[in-house]
């Protein structure tokens, strides 16, 4: 069958993969939630004629489908499926229907990709080998990739090679692209409590040790750790995303305790510790200053994402077999960070980005939602790259 037949068959049950994936998108589930959104999957899987396993690092679905032609190579293709905690601002049918929760990020439109490619390879197993179709929960915790391999995904459902699949807003749909090596940063949280004695702000400030001076210094210090720590052409990113402190009714009392948390991003173990060191050595340094006491944690989320070198080609090749040579590209460098990183460390592999279009605003705002012009590629994409990997073309 021509790639251009393998879109045409597609198309025919888009429908079908756009309600799935407004049905999603309609019910978000956060980091291992992942209930609802696991059960239609598995059972959508299961009329398709798939092998389902579910309950794979908690909320997991994993399914198989064996080619007809003889072939032992194996190779895992995953979508993530967790939302996040935001509150949804877009006027659409499929709004989210859970406060605070909505799919920000598209993986409603990745589990539904893999979906339309699993019922396609069901149907049409033409090709020699193994594929294991992953879906997996808590990215955006970090922790779902981890925690399906603790459960032995790749000693269960042993793959060669292992591809992800994410949407790009700003990147036209019908287009696709990559880079070999470093594609994503590593991605950690950190945070700091600074405590003093507090006091009464009006009548004796003067008795009290503040924690909310060291606060504002090292709001001030976090932003000089890249510039004057790391080599000019080394990137990096640090950001402050949490600050809390004292009680809203009471302005006139100073707080025993604020907080400060952030993340931080990195695309090397060096660069990662200087990081670390510094927050720690500043956080330290200045509550001591002040007389007070700093408490540092640092949590590795996720290593840098590492596209296998030599699987670059295999991947650029199932794009471009979809919407030709010329839509294939390179994506920039990203601090952005993707638990799919633990599954490269595991097995070589690429991760893809395919296009979400101009108007689709950006991931991780309460406007984004996923493109479903993309639907089909995506599935295509997947599809096709069965057929490089283990197709009569590999």
């Amino acid at each position: 069958m021509s790639r251009q037949a393998i879109l045409d068959e597609i198309q025919t049950y888009a429908d079908e993969l756009i309600a799935i994936r407004r049905d999603i998108h309609a019910h978000p589930e956060t980091r291992f939630e992942e209930v609802r959104t696991a059960g239609i999957v598995a059972e959508k899987l299961r009329a398709w004629g798939l092998e389902v396993t579910e309950k794979v690092g908690v909320t997991g679905v994993v399914a198989t489908v064996q080619g007809r032609r003889p072939g032992q190579r194996a190779i895992g293709l995953r979508a993530d499926m967790d939302a996040l905690f935001i509150e949804e601002a877009n006027d659409v049918p499929h709004r989210s229907t859970v406060p605070g929760k909505m799919h920000a990020c598209g993986h409603d439109g990745h589990t539904a990709m893999l979906l339309g490619a699993a019922r396609y390879l069901s149907e049409n197993r033409d090709f020699a080998g193994t594929v294991h179709f992953i879906f997996q929960p808590a990215e955006e915790a970090g922790t779902g990739a981890p925690a399906m391999i603790r459960d032995g995904l790749f000693e269960r459902f042993p793959v060669d090679s292992v591809y992800g699949l994410h949407n790009s807003p700003g990147l036209a749909v019908g287009r696709f692209a990559t880079r070999p090596g470093p594609v994503l940063a590593g991605s950690d949280f950190w945070g700091v409590t600074f405590r003093g004695t507090g006091g009464h702000g009006g009548a004796a400030p003067h008795l009290a040790t503040d924690a909310t001076v060291v606060l504002g210094q090292f709001l001030l210090a976090v932003h000089t750790i890249l510039p004057r720590n790391l080599h000019p052409t080394e990137s990096a990113a640090l950001s402050v995303g949490h600050v809390s402190g004292g009680a809203f009714n009471s302005p006139n009392v100073m707080p025993s305790e604020v907080v400060v948390r952030g993340t931080a991003r990195s695309f090397s173990p060096e660069t990662q510790a200087t990081i670390r060191r510094r927050l720690k050595e500043l956080a330290e340094a200045l509550a001591g200053a002040q007389g007070c006491t700093a408490e540092f944690a640092y949590d590795v989320l996720c290593p840098p994402t590492v596209n296998t070198a030599e699987k670059i080609p295999v991947a650029k090749a199932a794009a471009a077999a979809v919407v030709g040579e010329a839509a294939v590209g390179e994506v920039e460098l990203s601090t952005g960070g993707e638990d799919f990183a633990f599954m490269l460390r595991e097995k070589p592999g690429v991760f893809m980005r395919i296009g979400n279009g101009e108007a689709s605003g950006n991931l991780h705002t309460p406007v984004y939602d996923f493109n479903d012009e993309a639907l089909a590629l995506g599935s295509a994409y997947w599809v096709s790259l069965v057929r490089e990997e283990l197709g009569l073309d590999a």
